[in-house]
């Protein structure tokens, strides 16, 4: 059985902690700009190291698991605007790593397929956003990653409204 929520051991260094105390929310909003500072951090390192961002590597990882998705498809998936996601697959494609064809039983639909450069992005040594949270998710058991999820979740939710 986990331990309440209150006693489980914490994973932040106490230089991690504001100065001042913040409040819940004020608190749980500064460690979610922590977070959104990291990744950008992150996928910026990637674009000069592998040629893509976080954003488009996970495009691209995702596309590579289900070849022939439809790009609305992919932009519900990612919990993204359709016109937001426009920009990211017209970079992939321009750079060759990604390419649209017609649905094979409707020429007015668009599937998407990686091409071989693209394909290529899919291993696993290229993703250090990817691998940095993979790190992260293994300390923690299966029901700590699940709550988290559901929390993060209704507040995704919640900031759609």
């Amino acid at each position: 059985m986990r331990a309440p929520v209150a006693t489980r051991r914490r994973s932040t260094p106490k230089d991690a902690e504001p100065a001042r105390p913040l409040g819940a929310t004020l608190d749980f909003l500064r460690l979610l700009w922590a977070i959104n500072h990291g990744l950008n951090k992150t996928s910026r390192k990637m674009q000069s190291q592998f040629g893509v961002t976080g954003q488009q590597r996970l495009v691209i990882r995702i596309v590579g698991a289900y070849p022939g998705l439809s790009a609305g498809d992919l932009a519900r998936t990612l919990h993204i605007h359709p016109s937001t996601l426009t920009g990211i697959l017209q970079r992939l494609t321009d750079r060759g790593m990604l390419r649209r064809v017609s649905h094979p039983d409707d020429a007015r639909r668009v599937q998407l397929e990686l091409t071989p450069k693209g394909k290529r992005l899919t291993a696993p040594g290229v993703g250090a956003v990817e691998s940095a949270v993979k790190r992260v998710l293994s300390r923690f058991d299966e029901a700590d990653v699940q709550d988290t999820r559901e929390l993060l979740t209704a507040l995704a939710d919640g900031l759609e409204a």
